[in-house]
């Protein structure tokens, strides 16, 4: 997932990613203007956008022939148009079960502290070992919050489907004073080799 702000490199590092062997990528930038997304997308070689989302301004799924659309808040309704590649988040357990029917697959989040803003993680150890004995945490469930290097192998005894990486990944990169991220790289191939 990207970072909540958008910076002079990221295009650049976005697609190394791509190159690198990056699944998917959510463009989830809160509060930004729809501008800065469609111009960080043009900067984006056209042959990755089969595997972006967006999390807002969700316009630019078609317009850009993206691969869908992300809905953060778990009440919201599907908007209309959006039935086919549609994910969503949710930080609680119960609504997983009913979520992943209809969803490609669902992000449950504030499994562990956030490692790029205050979230704490809102889940024990013991909640998610029962969610995953009654088959609510399968290969359609995305593990969210805190993710890193160190806690992939726990989400994969979880039976989670997949990880999204945010502040291991970007807190590897000053987006203030730095241009070379190969840091970041490197670190993104180790987390590809964990998740494997």
């Amino acid at each position: 997932m990207t970072q909540p702000t958008y910076f002079v490199e990221e295009d650049k590092i976005l697609s190394a990613l791509f190159e690198e062997g990056l699944d998917m990528l959510h463009i989830n930038k809160p509060g930004a203007e729809p501008l800065y997304a469609e111009r960080l997308l043009t900067l984006l070689p056209k042959s990755c956008y089969d595997r972006i989302s967006v999390h807002q301004h969700y316009y630019l799924k078609q317009e850009y022939d993206l691969r869908g659309i992300h809905i953060d808040n778990p009440r919201q309704a599907v908007p209309d148009g959006f039935r086919r590649h549609v994910t969503r988040s949710t930080p609680n357990i119960g609504d997983v079960k009913e979520m992943k029917k209809q969803h490609d697959y669902v992000m449950l989040h504030s499994l562990f502290d956030s490692l790029h803003d205050q979230v704490k993680a809102s889940l024990s150890i013991e909640e998610l070992e029962e969610a995953r004995r009654l088959g609510i945490i399968d290969k359609k469930v995305y593990a969210l919050g805190g993710m890193s290097l160190e806690s992939v192998q726990m989400a994969k005894d979880l039976g989670f489907g997949g990880v999204v990486i945010c502040g291991d990944l970007w807190n590897r990169f000053s987006i203030h004073n730095e241009i070379n991220f190969h840091d970041l790289i490197a670190h993104f191939k180790k987390l590809k080799k964990a998740v494997g």
